[in-house]
């Protein structure tokens, strides 16, 4: 009894063990708030001023303002448009549905072929952004790779960055951005044991029927998980569309990232051109909250 009671009095108080819990976490707490948090909030305060860069004595409150002329002004609900546009077809569609092909096919190649495709994929996600803008502009523009190859075989040839910027900027992202999905499946296939797909087999279940119904429900965590990193990514992307058309011809491959930079640099409306910003960070938050609510739903 008296071991007890020395044990319960040398116990430390509940507020200090919470505390201890707590400390190992205080420094990455510290610098979220300084780094991630510290800059949200001073953004979340220009959203509301008229804050120009040249041309202004004095920076004055306007209050909603600035988001009543975003949702009034047609270039802010193009950009809108061609952002879920572009969201879509390079990331939902395609780094996503690529990703987990080349994944599934790289699962039965031989070594080699696994080696020599995983270096090319993983070499095109390692480049710098900027540096994949002009060589996928290389590919695309008039005179480029694309157009040769298709007079070589008789086809006839235009220019994309012209008549379809937003697909070739959409189909540049997919040729940059695809190998982290395919990590991500490669890794949560390798996970599957082959023992429920060789009996699946053994029942006289097709490949299709087998991916369909046993691989896809046993990564579905996987498929939401890379979903919202990738769409949160693709949200953000500015320097590949800026190095392929600068937005152009127009404003036809003119996503949010490009018209906030348009609007606060080329224009100096610092506040409206963060007001956008504070829109596309809500925008992804929503996108985070569909993808975080479905894979809750499915455990």
């Amino acid at each position: 009894m008296s071991a007890a009671v020395d044990a319960t009095a040398a116990r430390p108080p509940a507020h200090r063990l919470r505390f201890l819990r707590w400390l190992p976490l205080s420094p990455a707490t510290v610098l979220l708030l300084l780094f991630l948090a510290g800059p949200i909030a001073y953004c979340g305060y220009l959203a509301f001023t008229d804050l120009q860069l040249t041309g202004q004595e004095s920076t004055s409150f306007v209050g909603l303002e600035n988001f009543r002329r975003a949702f009034g002004d047609a270039g802010f609900r193009n950009a809108v448009v061609l952002t879920l546009v572009f969201t879509l077809v390079s990331s939902v569609l395609g780094q996503n549905t690529i990703g987990l092909t080349l994944a599934a096919l790289m699962q039965r190649a031989s070594r080699p072929v696994r080696t020599l495709t995983g270096a090319v994929v993983i070499g095109a996600w390692v480049l710098p952004e900027i540096v994949a803008g002009f060589l996928l502009y290389a590919f695309f523009s008039e005179d480029g790779s694309l157009n040769a190859v298709l007079g070589r075989l008789g086809l006839p040839d235009q220019n994309w960055l012209f008549t379809l910027p937003i697909l070739a900027v959409s189909f540049a992202n997919i040729w940059r951005g695809t190998a982290f999905s395919m990590l991500v499946y490669s890794a949560a296939l390798t996970g599957i044991p082959s023992e429920i797909s060789e009996s699946a087999q053994v029942d006289g279940a097709s490949g299709w029927q087998r991916m369909w119904r046993i691989t896809l429900p046993m990564i579905r965590r996987s498929i939401g998980t890379n979903l919202m990193l990738n769409t949160l990514q693709t949200l953000s992307v500015f320097g590949l569309i800026w190095a392929m058309t600068r937005g152009g011809p127009g404003n036809r491959s003119q996503t949010l990232p490009v018209f906030m930079y348009d609007q606060a640099f080329n224009k100096a409306l610092i506040g409206y051109g963060t007001a956008v910003a504070l829109l596309l960070l809500v925008v992804g938050a929503l996108f985070s909250l569909v993808y975080l609510r479905l894979m809750r739903e499915e455990v």
